[in-house]
């Protein structure tokens, strides 16, 4: 069987290969040239590191943008191409009735197809993932924004989950649909909206956020604050006269801020509208913020976070990858004539 499943897809796991190659070999070389840019003008920029910051994230962000949308990418490529046809492709030809009929069972045939085509899936992916964690390093230290659900969902171990939830999927779809285009349609549909429900509906429930009270007086304007420190990131007036409202979205290097715009409360946490709640449409609402005594609540995960929410979603993905796995095994023995 482990001959069979690696003659059936040698051809694509040679292309798998030769891609990996080709793109470790840009990684590497693009990488080296990432670390040595940051060495010689971030780590050592002193008084002038907002504009050797930015220079240096506007030319490697793009860089890091198409790195990270092809790593994210290859979960679904591995879905489509390498699931849906698993089990899709026999039954539309035929040939699971010559399989069937020698000494092998549906089980054992399902299991050698799923387990050495899923490893190999799952073994590049996360190749794939360590080398673009490791070129996005020195960039994503100086963004400081690894729970965005671009960067989060390109970046350490949940790639792996996610390669292993796609192809299972997409053997699933394959096994249910019989016919390998609209199986390939099914699982590429289930994938994309999976890659939108979790970060956006999910993610932000799988632990309690933290709560704490920001000093307006404290906060800097759009980051231009130092490390630590929170930012005022959209402030919005709504209204007019005593009755205007001010809301403040603030943000810190490294932490996950999911309470969005908040009004501007007293110590007591009462909300404070108007003149005294710095609602003033004539003037610049920062120098008003340093002379108040008012407060923004913020709901917030913690940067220390980060690998706690990668550990929890990477088992949530490889349950689901379990759990379909175990139903296309019960489907194939007992449902599929």
């Amino acid at each position: 069987m482990i001959w069979l499943t690696w003659r059936q897809y040698r051809v694509q796991t040679l292309v798998a290969l030769a891609a990996l190659a080709a793109v470790s070999a840009a990684l590497v070389i693009t990488g080296l040239q990432l670390r040595e840019a940051y060495d010689s003008t971030v780590a050592g920029c002193g008084s002038n590191c907002g504009s050797a910051t930015n220079a240096f994230v506007n030319e490697y962000n793009p860089l890091s943008f198409l790195a990270t949308g092809l790593l994210i990418a290859v979960p679904g490529i591995v879905g489509i191409f390498w699931g849906a046809p698993l089990v899709a492709r026999e039954l539309e030809t035929g040939t699971h009735r010559l399989i069937w009929n020698q000494s092998i069972t549906r089980t054992r045939w399902l299991a050698v197809k799923l387990t050495a085509v899923g490893l190999v899936a799952v073994t590049l992916t996360g190749v794939l993932s360590l080398l673009v964690t490791w070129w996005a390093s020195p960039l994503d230290r100086v963004n400081s924004d690894r729970f965005t659900p671009l960067l989060f969902d390109g970046r350490g171990i949940v790639p792996l989950a996610y390669a292993a939830f796609a192809f299972t999927a997409g053997a699933c779809a394959g096994l249910l649909i019989r016919r390998t285009v609209p199986a390939m349609a099914a699982t590429l549909a289930l994938f994309a909206a999976v890659q939108i429900f979790m970060p956006y509906v999910v993610r932000p429930h799988l632990m309690a956020p933290e709560h704490t009270d920001v000093a307006l007086s404290s906060v800097g304007m759009g980051g231009t604050g130092g490390a630590g420190t929170w930012d005022a990131q959209q402030v919005t007036l709504k209204g007019m006269g005593d009755d205007a409202q001010l809301t403040v979205a603030l943000a810190t290097p490294g932490a996950w801020v999911v309470s969005g715009a908040t009004p501007v409360v007293d110590e007591s946490g009462a909300e404070v509208r108007g003149a005294e709640g710095c609602a003033r449409p004539e003037a610049e609402p920062m120098g008003c913020f340093a002379e108040s005594d008012l407060y923004v609540e913020v709901a917030y995960h913690p940067a220390d976070r980060y690998w706690t929410f990668q550990w929890i979603e990477t088992a949530v993905f490889a349950a689901l990858a379990g759990l379909l796995a175990g139903f296309c095994a019960w489907w194939l023995r007992r449902r599929l004539t």
